[in-house]
């Protein structure tokens, strides 16, 4: 095992905080402010870790700041070479109007582990363990994929539940699973919560697809990997802004789906707080002179479980 626990315990600590951050802005329907509150308390932990740290999955370029912007260094320089994968506040709309869902999110690998995506959309794809890695893929149909699932549940179509964005350009996907009598759950925002849904059995949640955000893919399959599930993006470059930002990253074939070993390589620590209440983890309270979080972690070696951490009122 290459991280220890009280590294572990650090990286709880860093989401949790930055959940407690936008404690004060929740439901105040302002959504830069609320996103900044979470980035500025990330940033300022991380750069306390004992770390040679990069971000390699930010919420945008280094003209973008104060995002934690990719290929921003962190950390202060006397420990192991990490990857760091951040979305401070998955879900600012939630935030910024007290609905349920929003996230901390952080991921860290050592270096070169975590795949560097471009800030551009993935098509996607996530089932849970219980389902053959051959019965679904990217390139087949969505009939194909949920039929492939029904029998490898021994299920009817009506008992399959299926979740996705509700966006536009999802109509086409949405139809056909309304066409097969299959079960919809319909995510307004917060993608990387929604492919967690095919971890647990308990979520009910027989298959994620549809496309969102690239960074967003790459956190998801960090914590995916833990529970052997199975994820599949491709990236999709519209733009030749897109195409060269991909090509500087190294990527040169630009209809490449990746599995989830080609996302994910060796081990990594995926953290979650909750920052309001959501189907993975109860949002921050307060009560009297503390903040209580919950904390959802995926650490392949050592832990996956819920986590809740008192924070003194300061």
């Amino acid at each position: 095992m290459v991280f220890k626990k009280d590294f572990l315990d650090k990286i709880i600590n860093i989401t949790s905080n930055a959940a407690i951050a936008c404690y004060p802005h929740l439901g105040k329907k302002n959504k830069v402010l609320v996103d900044k509150a979470a980035t500025d308390e990330m940033r300022k932990n991380l750069n306390q870790l004992d770390i040679d740290g990069k971000v390699v999955i930010g919420e945008g370029e280094l003209d973008e700041a104060p995002m934690l912007y990719i290929g921003e260094k962190l950390g202060n320089g006397k420990g192991p070479s990490i990857d760091i994968a951040v979305d401070p506040l998955e879900g600012t709309n939630f935030a910024a109007n007290n609905l349920p869902g929003a996230l901390s999110v952080l991921a860290v690998s050592l270096k070169g582990n975590l795949f560097n995506a471009p800030e551009t959309y993935m098509n996607k794809l996530a089932v849970g363990k219980d389902v053959p890695f051959d019965a679904t893929d990217l390139d087949f149909s969505v009939e194909k994929n949920i039929k492939n699932i029904a029998d490898s549940k021994n299920k009817d179509l009506n008992k399959i539940t299926a979740c996705i964005l509700d966006r536009p350009r999802h109509k086409e996907i949405i139809d056909k699973l309304k066409e097969l009598k299959v079960n919809l759950r319909l995510l307004t925002d917060g993608d990387v919560a929604g492919a967690l849904l095919v971890a647990d059995k308990k979520y009910s949640v027989d298959i994620f697809l549809g496309i969102g955000g690239g960074p967003e893919g790459v956190i998801a399959a960090s914590a995916l990997d833990a529970f052997d599930c199975k994820f599949q993006g491709r990236f999709l470059f519209k733009t030749d802004k897109d195409i060269s930002r991909a090509n500087k990253m190294g990527i040169e074939d630009l209809n490449k789906k990746y599995n989830l070993n080609e996302i994910v390589r060796g081990e990594s620590i995926f953290c979650a707080t909750g920052i309001t209440t959501g189907d993975l983890v109860n949002g921050v309270v307060k009560n009297n002179d503390k903040y209580i979080t919950e904390t959802f972690v995926a650490h392949k070696n050592s832990m996956i479980d819920i986590v809740k951490k008192e924070v003194a009122i300061t």
